[in-house]
């Protein structure tokens, strides 16, 4: 979801206690109000800001270009890492909007970030490296956790590199300004119906991302995030941001346990992979004391490199648990239903086709 641009992709924030809610909750990838993600300022429609950009369709035959796929994301993730700069960040995803104010710097071994929302209750967020804290003012409470996916389409150098071009296509589509900045506007195309496209706009200087849509069905705008101002190598403190982020005095801290583990161990297995995506990690909340595998939630984590889908796992309920249901939000979509003694929740930012296949494919091993 830490809330900036470029964690948009990053893998499903795990909210083991809460794993009864609402699927949207689950996520820390859309806005940075939500990080997952979203609030609302000055984001003009997609048409407007398109100029009449060509629309992309799966399975799209790419135009000849300057780089390849894994060149242009590997730019763009390697810029999302290295730039200092200063912002107001703007996401949208159906009705819903947001924005955050976020301030990001690097001195070549760390980076650092403060994000403020902007739009709903406010909310503080500091991240160091892979240490995260979210404060926030109105209820006085702080949660610390640690991320280990970081920067634009964290999973890129976690997955076989060469396997993003089996699943995805680039094509260079122009340049726009974005926040005063003029930018490449790149497509990365879907070759299958198993994911969803991106259209990103990628500062022609440094490689930062601007903006970026998450397309759908004939191009489609299902969901975007742009910067309405940014800063370039801004005077961002590093030493302010780690006074801020250790001050916690006023706030109760809380500090999920969680413990690292395979599905196996848990006695779960996938009886049929789901083309192009790799398992990445898989935990489960630590209750400090010994539980049966299976007795405590889980979240198994795939990601293709691009787009990630999260598979929670908890005892069912009767009480809690409803009708199987499916629920979509922007380019989120969620599916959930009975599995045995089980509840799952299956969430990314993918098509309903490739969660019903996550679904159908999880089952108990013992």
């Amino acid at each position: 979801m830490t809330p900036n641009l470029f964690d948009a992709k990053s893998a499903m924030r795990f909210f083991a206690p809460t794993l009864s809610r609402h699927p949207s909750q689950h996520s820390a990838r859309l806005h940075p109000g939500r990080w997952r993600p979203v609030g609302a300022m000055a984001l003009l429609t997609a048409g407007l800001l398109l100029g009449g950009a060509a629309q992309s369709q799966v399975g799209s035959t790419p135009q000849p270009g300057t780089r390849t796929v894994n060149e242009w994301l590997s730019r763009m993730h390697e810029a999302s890492r290295q730039r200092a700069y200063t912002g107001t960040l703007v996401v949208s995803a159906g009705a819903s909007m947001s924005a955050s104010k976020i301030w990001h710097v690097c001195d070549g071994t760390q980076q650092m970030e403060r994000v403020d929302t902007l739009t709903g209750p406010p909310r503080t967020t500091i991240r160091r490296n892979n240490e995260v804290i979210t404060f926030e003012p109105e209820s006085k409470t702080a949660l610390v956790e640690k991320r280990e996916s970081l920067g634009m389409f964290p999973e890129l150098l976690r997955t076989p590199s060469n396997l993003i071009p089996q699943f995805y296509a680039a094509r260079e589509t122009g340049v726009q300004r974005v926040a005063g900045h003029l930018a490449d506007m790149v497509e990365i195309l879907p070759k299958d119906e198993l994911r969803f496209g991106y259209r990103i706009w990628s500062e022609r200087q440094t490689g930062l991302v601007v903006k970026l849509q998450t397309l759908g069905e004939q191009g489609a705008v299902l969901e975007q995030m742009s910067f309405s101002e940014l800063q370039l190598d801004a005077p961002v403190s590093m030493d302010k941001l780690q006074k801020l982020m250790k001050d916690t005095r006023g706030y109760e801290v809380h500090k999920p346990l969680l413990k690292k583990t395979t599905a196996e161990a848990e006695g779960w297995r996938l009886k049929e992979a789901v083309p192009g995506f790799t398992a990445m990690s898989c935990h489960t909340r630590d209750a400090g004391a010994t539980q049966a595998p299976g007795a405590a939630p889980m979240q198994w984590v795939f990601s293709d490199g691009l787009a990630s889908v999260s598979l929670f796992v908890e005892p069912f309920d009767a009480q809690r648990h409803g009708q199987e249901k499916s629920v979509a939000v922007g380019a989120t979509h969620s599916v959930s239903k009975r599995v045995g003694d089980h509840w799952l929740t299956v969430l990314g930012e993918v098509p309903p086709t490739t969660l019903r296949r996550f679904a159908l494919a999880l089952e108990r091993t013992r």
